[in-house]
């Protein structure tokens, strides 16, 4: 009966049981996607990372949630990189690229003058799509009013990698009654039923934050939320460049909080470039090193 030795991560957070936990398996080269998936099903977490050589890349890293492979995981990506480099698998290198299924993506890395290791990685050019189904079917599904959704913002689905449906909330007072019933989401979400839901607004228990958010899980991921989401924020950041800033601004810094209803608040870094047509997404974080779980695999 082998046994696979699982790395806990903490994302978005410097301090342990705040962020959101990963799960990073090293030396699991011989491993089939059968056993990936059935090591991830056991830990449980929202995202286990599993880095691999890679033929076009530095790395490549597979992503597995507890129900299924995704194309790209920004917490994880953060907790693996940070494993590589802490572990010192990455030597002195502070540019490389990691092969995902959302395509090669360029990863950079730096200390800060306090000591803490930052993670910056490229996302996927955004798209958005259209969301054309009931508000209050939408707002039933979180647990709370169809009066709580802002409409004079779209709900739209978005992706820089993975997709969610951005949901544009009145007050941050509703996030605190939110209770998500995740098995009626793909009976809304009829565009694309297995989407997550990213419900956000711009009222923050931190002044320097610009957006507060939840991330509610697809169902078929076999989690029911995620604390602080990457690829999420990079989308809602992307979401705030096209509706929310000065057109005429070529770059925006935005500071995303997460996770505060849960007790495991975080926060993300998301810079917005614009590049001729398309938009550049970039996220910043760190890790910190939780605990060491040992799976066995039948």
């Amino acid at each position: 009966m082998p046994s696979i030795n699982v790395y806990h991560y903490d994302a978005f957070s410097p301090i342990p049981g705040k962020g959101n936990p990963a799960g990073v398996v090293l030396l699991g080269n011989d491993l089939t996607e059968q056993d990936m998936q059935a090591v991830a099903q056991q830990v449980g977490f929202n995202e286990t990372a599993f880095p691999l050589p890679s033929a076009v890349a530095d790395i490549r890293i597979r992503f597995f949630t507890p129900g299924h492979e995704i194309n790209l995981c920004g917490h994880a990506t953060m907790a693996t990189i940070y494993a590589l480099k802490t572990k010192g698998l990455l030597g002195d290198k502070t540019e490389l690229t990691i092969e995902t299924k959302a395509g090669v993506l360029p990863v950079r890395l730096h200390t800060t003058a306090q000591g803490q290791l930052q993670i910056t990685m490229t996302q996927a050019a955004p798209q958005f799509r259209a969301f054309n189904g009931s508000y209050a079917q939408l707002a039933s599904a979180m647990g709370i009013q169809e009066a709580d959704i802002e409409t004079k913002l779209p709900v739209v689905y978005g992706s820089t990698g993975t997709w969610t449906l951005l949901i544009p909330i009145k007050s941050l007072e509703a996030f605190k009654h939110m209770k998500p019933n995740n098995k009626v989401f793909p009976d809304i979400l009829q565009e694309m039923p297995r989407a997550s839901l990213h419900p956000f607004c711009l009222e923050t228990y931190y002044p320097q934050a610009h957006m507060h958010a939840r991330h509610f899980s697809s169902p078929y991921s076999g989690t029911i939320e995620d604390p602080v989401t990457g690829t999420a924020s990079g989308v809602m950041g992307a979401y705030y460049a096209a509706h929310l800033a000065d057109q005429s601004q070529h770059k925006l810094e935005l500071y995303i909080e997460q996770g505060h209803e849960i007790g495991r608040d975080g926060h993300v870094q998301v810079t917005v470039t614009k590049q001729h047509d398309e938009q550049l997404i970039e996220v910043t974080g760190t890790a910190v090193y939780v605990d060491a779980l040992e799976i066995s695999l039948l």
